[in-house]
């Protein structure tokens, strides 16, 4: 007896230090305007110029890189560093290279996506991965046919595809970057519509795929748009009216906490993710008040980190 129980508890523990049951973190970050310091010709990026209404001098850029970094490192905690990190709100390949090769992040040795997009102050979606926990196999920029419909250009939808090399399963992500919800008017919310539809027909093409979909979609989770795209995946953000009553949220306007970033994921995805993200509310991105210290407010530099909390959750 005791010789089999010997081994029962061996293999035991054998399953339960298998690298393919740690948890690998996965991040959401916007991280409000990192544009480098220079012109593009090609974007309304002035307000970032040394000489722009925004004074962005290479001091503030860097110290904006240093921010996110550290913010990143923070999640990480001891279980090592995030296996996916979504962003937006990124100028260029540029603000990429120098945060994960010259910043203080550079020791994480991150590896990222990103393509060049229409917005027309040039703002983008990218991507941060962990070429040791995920081996890339491609990714494509979704055009939102905005300008098409004689709407306001948006953000490509980003979709990532490659393999977590833990479990040696296959992972579609998509990293989006919905349009404004500024003036409240009628275009902005039939943006966001084809925006959602747009991911959703990407979506109808992997069905019994595992996928996550993270991003800021400038939308409440009781806004329409989300009811064809909870036709595909599953929210991991509080849905119910009595979750929703505290203070809580990505997003502080108004005097009010509100979800307006999201993580979802397929139901075959579903098992293995913990049922909830967290918000990563550390106390040094809040200010006394308790709001996101932001880089900006207006015109007037705060120097904080972002006015948006990260989201963060485990994946087994």
């Amino acid at each position: 007896m005791n010789v089999l129980r010997r081994l029962f508890l061996f293999l035991l523990f054998l399953n339960l230090s298998s690298p393919s049951l740690w948890p690998q973190r996965i991040m959401w970050y916007n991280v409000e305007n990192v544009f480098d310091t220079r012109h593009d010709s090609l974007k309304n990026d002035f307000d970032f110029l040394p000489e722009g209404d925004y004074h962005w001098t290479p001091w503030r850029y860097w110290r904006k890189l240093d921010n996110i970094s550290r913010v990143i490192a923070a999640v990480a905690e001891q279980d090592g560093w995030p296996m996916l990190v979504g962003m937006c709100e990124v100028e260029n390949d540029t603000v990429l290279r120098d945060l994960t090769l010259r910043s203080s992040l550079r020791t994480a040795k991150y590896r990222y996506v990103h393509h060049e997009g229409p917005d027309l102050r040039g703002v983008d979606v990218a991507l941060l991965y962990q070429p040791a926990l995920f081996r890339l196999l491609g990714s494509e920029a979704i055009r939102v046919s905005s300008d098409e419909q004689g709407l306001r250009p948006t953000r490509d939808i980003l979709h990532v595809w490659g393999q977590q090399i833990r479990s040696d399963s296959l992972l579609h992500v998509f990293v989006l970057h919905f349009p404004s919800r500024a003036g409240g008017n009628i275009s902005s919310t039939q943006n966001r519509m084809l925006a959602a539809q747009t991911l959703c027909s990407a979506l109808d093409k992997l069905k019994g795929q595992r996928i996550l979909v993270m991003g800021d979609f400038n939308a409440e989770p009781h806004d329409p748009i989300f009811q064809p795209i909870l036709q595909h995946l599953v929210s991991l953000v509080p849905q119910r009216r009595k979750e929703l009553k505290r203070a809580q949220g990505t997003y502080f306007y108004q005097g009010l906490w509100g979800y307006i970033d999201h993580i979802l994921v397929s139901p075959l995805m579903q098992l293995s993710c913990e049922h909830r993200v967290h918000v990563a509310k550390f106390p040094f991105l809040l200010t006394e008040k308790g709001a996101p210290w932001r880089t900006f407010q207006g015109p007037a530099y705060k120097g904080g980190y972002s006015d948006h909390l990260p989201l963060y959750v485990d994946v087994w």
